[in-house]
This record gives C-alpha cells, sequence and structure tokens, in this order.
C-alpha cells in the first residue's frame, strides 16, 4: 500500500458516519471488515487493537464536525430539535464531507441542501430553510472581504450607465417568514464558543424549541459588516430587487427598472425612495466602483 492508497484508505474509514451509539461501523460501505482494513495499515499495542485506534480518529472527526456545524448553526438546531439536528448534519455531511483546511467553510451549502431535503426538517421546514440562509450569512458577513466604498463625491457623480460592485460582505436574503428576529433572540440565549475538539457539545433539550407564533410573510433581509460586528437590516422590496439586480451586474439605470418592475409604489414617489436608499447605502459603504469605473475615473 502506497502512501496515497492508505491516506485514501483512511480517510474513508474516519470520514464513515458512526453507528447509532457512537462507535465505528464493523464494516466498510462496499461490505469489507471494517477490522481488517485497519490492520492493513494500523498496528495494534499493548491496549488497543488496530480497529480501537482507528475507532479513535473516526470518533474524533465526526464528533468535531458535528460540533462545528452546531456552532454555525445553533437556531437552525433550536427550531427542528438536537436529534432531528444531528440527523440532517450525518446526512449533510455525507454528502458534502469536509473538503477545506478550515471548518468555516463546512456548512457553506446547508441551506441549499435543506432546500431538496425538506423531510429532515419535518412541519417547520420552510421556516427551518429561512434560519439556516439567516445563519450562513453571518459566518458570510463575519469574514468575507471589504473594499474600499465609494465617497459621497463618487455617489453623486453615477448616472444610469454606472455599474457598481457591492461589498462581499454584504448578502441578501429574501424570506418566506420574518426570521432575523428570531434567529437574534435564539442566538442570545445560546453560547457559540468553540467546543473542544473531540468533546460532544451539551446538547439539552432534544424537541424543537417552543417558538413564538411566527407567520408567514415575504421579508427582504440584508446581512453586512461594521469593523468586526455582523447586523441585520430588513430592505423593502424594491431595494432587495435594485441590489439583487446591481450584484448580477447590471448598470445603475437596469437594476432601478428591474426594483420597480411589478412594484405598487407610485412614480411621482419613486425619485425620493432611491434617494433614501441611496444615503443609507452611502453611509454604510455597501457600494464599490467596479474595476471599469475605476479605471474611467483614472483617466478623467
Amino acid at each position: 500500500m502506497n502512501l496515497e492508497t492508505l491516506q485514501r484508505a483512511m480517510a474513508a474509514a474516519i470520514m464513515q458516519p458512526l453507528t447509532a451509539d457512537e462507535a465505528m461501523r464493523a464494516e466498510t460501505p462496499d461490505g469489507r471488515s471494517m477490522a481488517e482494513l485497519a490492520e492493513s495499515f494500523i498496528a495494534a499495542n499493548s491496549r488497543l487493537t488496530a480497529f480501537e485506534r482507528l475507532e479513535i480518529y473516526n470518533r474524533q472527526y465526526w464528533f468535531r464536525v458535528l460540533g462545528a456545524l452546531a456552532e454555525d448553526f445553533p437556531a437552525l438546531k433550536a427550531v427542528v430539535g438536537v436529534e432531528a439536528f444531528e440527523r440532517l448534519s450525518v446526512a449533510y455531511l455525507k454528502e458534502h464531507p469536509s473538503r477545506s483546511f478550515t471548518l468555516r467553510n463546512l456548512g457553506s451549502r446547508l441551506a441549499e441542501w435543506l432546500a431538496a431535503h425538506p423531510g429532515y426538517a419535518g412541519r417547520r421546514h420552510r421556516l427551518a430553510l429561512d434560519v439556516a440562509r439567516i445563519e450562513w450569512a453571518f459566518v458570510e458577513a463575519f469574514d468575507s472581504a471589504n473594499l474600499a466604498p465609494l465617497t459621497a463625491a463618487e455617489v453623486a457623480r453615477l448616472d444610469g450607465s454606472s455599474r457598481l460592485v457591492l461589498q462581499p460582505h454584504l448578502q441578501l436574503m429574501a424570506l418566506d417568514y420574518p426570521a432575523d428576529d428570531l434567529v437574534l433572540g435564539l442566538h442570545a440565549g445560546q453560547k457559540r464558543g468553540a467546543s473542544e475538539a473531540g468533546v460532544r457539545p451539551e446538547d439539552g433539550p432534544t424537541m424543537p424549541a417552543r417558538l413564538p407564533r411566527l407567520r408567514r410573510k415575504a421579508t427582504w433581509l440584508a446581512a453586512h459588516r461594521v469593523e468586526l460586528s455582523v447586523y441585520y437590516r430588513r430592505l423593502e422590496r424594491e431595494e432587495f430587487l435594485t441590489l439583487a439586480a446591481l450584484r448580477k451586474g447590471r448598470t445603475l439605470g437596469a437594476a432601478l427598472e428591474a426594483g420597480f418592475e411589478g412594484s405598487v409604489l407610485e412614480e411621482a414617489r419613486r425619485p425620493e425612495k432611491v434617494s433614501k436608499w441611496f444615503a443609507t447605502w452611502a453611509e454604510l459603504g455597501w457600494l464599490c466602483a467596479s474595476a471599469d469605473e475605476t479605471e474611467d475615473s483614472d483617466r478623467r
């Protein structure tokens, strides 16, 4: 067994899900004996068999990745319940195992995966999906890049042909529920500190949390960073659509057309509304110049 083969065999064994009682499985996915596989590249010692030594790594891997997801999605865990959250976490990680040197990226596809697997969240699926989106937006907003924002003078020079770049840390969400306050409330009631690798976190109640009555209502939300703190801000539908169009690379004029398409807001009131948006966006530093705009400015 060469080094690459050994590494792949060990990784496959370590990343295989644990049994219900948190032990290593007796067989590999293709039916081979796990004990025999372990003996092919791990030596027993005076206290532990090869299987038992490999099991330590298998358990440590799963305790760590499950703990990492629970740290990043505490509100989702509260909404669906501890047992359901662990089931969905294991199922998700089987399809999307850790592929990065950092656990930061572990939950990057969880919301997308949950949308395709509604059964794992039960009757609260649509709410759970919104909660997952909000919590991942927190991660993205916290550590994504921060570009130099446009100055007030640069904002004043914009016209319909201008192309803008939004701050990378700005996250835009279209939700079925106004779930941002719920998430903030659940976060406030839980400790978000990192757990030690290999130590099972205290799970607490296994049933979903008792939640305040929350009715479905289309909600548009932005998550953004100010210094080292993440904030959520509700957006108007037209504001959200305009920002989303700008993010797709549309000109300012085209983005505003997209933002007000189908709007019931009177046309006479729209210029004032847009002016307020831009004042807020500029104050928060959300608007940046595209590379083309920067080059044009340099030439001028």
